[in-house]
């Protein structure tokens, strides 16, 4: 039975784009399919909200630990899979994980632009993985796109490649580092400069996810993954 570890840190999310976001089915499955052979044996993730991307990078006999601070979210995932004994649910953060705790994989999967201190959440990430494991972030991209809608959900930041590599510990190497997405730069144009919008429309949601996405796994790939609304980091831990 999946199970659930409430701590006294935990706090509620002021973000309301998780159910807005639910029904993005290309786009999910575009990153899930790209990110999932990089995810190892033993796994946390860190900030799993209500659990949708626990259930698309998971494969059958992970051993994975859905970490997050808002009570009410963690419940959720827990409910959604209450008998599965491979799945341990922590409401809390990184710090409430016990340090001998040692992970092949930790995934952020659009979190690290919603924690202050990325410099030290990063560092302190590496501290939990196996010698040779793998740190995943995928963060929405580019400053100049920062738009009311950031602003609404928390975030601090939008990423480019180089603020990422500057992230890079001491005992770890970049393995891979590139952009997704590329027509979605439109949509992130229009959301940040024209429309100003606090929150998109599900219409537009819809829309992007519908005609944009499927044309951006086609350019990504002539574009050699060099341009795109997300960035993706992979860090590999050297000693």
């Amino acid at each position: 039975m999946a199970s659930i570890m409430p701590t006294e840190k935990a706090s509620d999310y002021i973000g309301d784009e998780l159910s807005l976001f639910a029904d993005a089915v290309n786009w999910k499955n575009y990153w899930s399919n790209t990110l999932e052979p990089l995810v190892g044996d033993k796994v946390l993730e860190v900030g799993a909200g209500i659990g949708s991307n626990t259930a698309l990078l998971r494969r059958r006999n992970q051993q994975w630990t859905a970490l997050e601070p808002d009570q009410t979210q963690a419940n959720q995932i827990r409910n959604s899979q209450p008998d599965d004994e491979n799945l341990k649910v922590i409401c809390g953060f990184l710090s409430d994980i016990s340090a001998e705790q040692q992970y092949d994989t930790l995934v952020y999967i659009d979190v690290l632009e919603h924690i202050e201190d990325d410099l030290g959440e990063v560092n302190a990430a590496m501290s939990y993985l196996k010698s040779g494991g793998r740190l995943i972030v995928l963060s929405p991209a580019h400053q100049r796109f920062f738009s009311p809608f950031d602003k609404a959900v928390g975030h601090f930041r939008r990423y480019n490649k180089a603020m990422l590599k500057r992230l890079t510990p001491n005992n770890a190497s970049i393995e891979k580092l590139f952009y997704m997405d590329s027509v979605g730069c439109l949509a992130s144009y229009a959301n940040a400069v024209l429309l100003e919008a606090s929150m998109p429309t599900k219409k537009q949601i819809w829309l992007w996810d519908k005609f944009m996405v499927p044309v951006s796994k086609v350019l990504d790939m002539l574009f050699n993954y060099s341009v795109g609304k997300t960035v993706v980091a992979v860090w590999t831990k050297t000693d």
